[in-house]
């Protein structure tokens, strides 16, 4: 059985217990340099940007107030992380990761998949790269479908929280790589369901070693963690 990918959630902030602000470049930095096999990042658009952050609202990680879709281009440009950087932009991660890692860019706000079609396909021309680099997830579906149509080369993994009535099946029309499924809601036959079809089973969020390696044994394909590198 072959060792489940560990993926850096948010960039791994919590790695090497010396906390970064999540998804910051900081956080991406020290996880390629500890030679991660993927890190995952969350994006909104907002005015044909693409900003790298999780939150809807701005205040916990990100300087500033109010909900990220509502605030002006240049308000948001004038926010830092806790340590000092300015918001990323998905511009920025894929500058810095280029091709040491699988990026998996997770839609977190409406309508980033224009602007993010054409920046990766920008940068993937550029740098003379391929398509395999990426990964686009999302909790919508909606716009994961319209991955499918505008950039089909780019693989699609469906994000759940539960347990749906009929398993993996909302996987098959999105022609999805992977099913990325939460700590809480696992059982043996959502897995069996998935591997059936042909998906890769990741996990999301594995920040304690007891569930590292129970996954580990249920044989689980990847696992986002905080603490990239601390179970494997």
């Amino acid at each position: 059985m072959s060792k489940p990918t560990c993926i850096a959630h948010r960039g791994g902030p919590l790695m090497f217990n010396q906390p970064l602000p999540e998804n910051s470049l900081a956080a991406i930095s020290r996880a390629l340099d500890a030679g991660v096999a993927a890190v995952e990042i969350d994006i909104y658009q907002i005015d044909g940007e693409l900003f790298v952050t999780h939150d809807r609202r701005l205040g916990r990680v990100v300087s500033g107030q109010g909900i990220i879709t509502e605030l002006p281009l240049a308000y948001l440009r004038q926010q830092t992380l806790g340590n000092g950087e300015p918001l990323p932009t998905l511009n920025d991660v894929l500058a810095l990761v280029k091709d040491r890692a699988l990026l998996n860019i997770e839609i977190k706000g409406a309508n980033c998949v224009p602007v993010l079609h054409q920046q990766l396909t920008t940068f993937v021309q550029e740098h003379q790269l391929t398509f395999e680099h990426y990964i686009v997830s999302s909790f919508d579906h909606q716009q994961l479908f319209q991955s499918l149509k505008s950039m089909p080369q780019v693989r699609r993994a469906v994000l759940i929280e539960g347990i749906p009535l009929d398993y993996a099946q909302c996987c098959e029309p999105l022609h999805a790589y992977a099913f990325n499924t939460h700590l809480s809601f696992i059982t043996a036959e959502l897995f069996a369901d998935a591997h059936k079809r042909g998906l890769k089973n990741w996990v999301y969020t594995v920040n304690n070693e007891d569930d590292w390696r129970w996954l580990e044994s249920m044989g689980v394909d990847g696992m986002f963690t905080d603490k990239p590198g601390a179970f494997v």
